[in-house]
């Protein structure tokens, strides 16, 4: 079950990653738990000021919309 959800997580990530590269950033799968996404935000997405704001309002609404049993988006450093 989460390898299944862990695979779903990371097509979302995969759609999404063209605008995070456009950006000069990108993102990591560290693990998933208990429903629990934990990314690791890359390049310029690391030291963005916007960040929060790219992994809230972006990347955890397609994950929340598109994987069943996802409830939040965490960074990790």
């Amino acid at each position: 079950m989460v390898d299944e959800m862990k695979e779903q997580v990371q097509e979302v990530l995969d759609k999404l990653r063209p605008f995070l590269l456009r950006d000069g950033g990108d993102c990591e799968l560290v693990d998933v738990d208990d429903g629990i996404v934990k990314l690791r935000l890359l390049g310029a997405c690391g030291s963005c000021p916007s960040s929060t704001i790219t992994l809230k309002a972006g990347i955890e609404r397609a994950l929340l919309e598109e994987v069943p049993g996802v409830v939040e988006v965490e960074q990790v450093f």
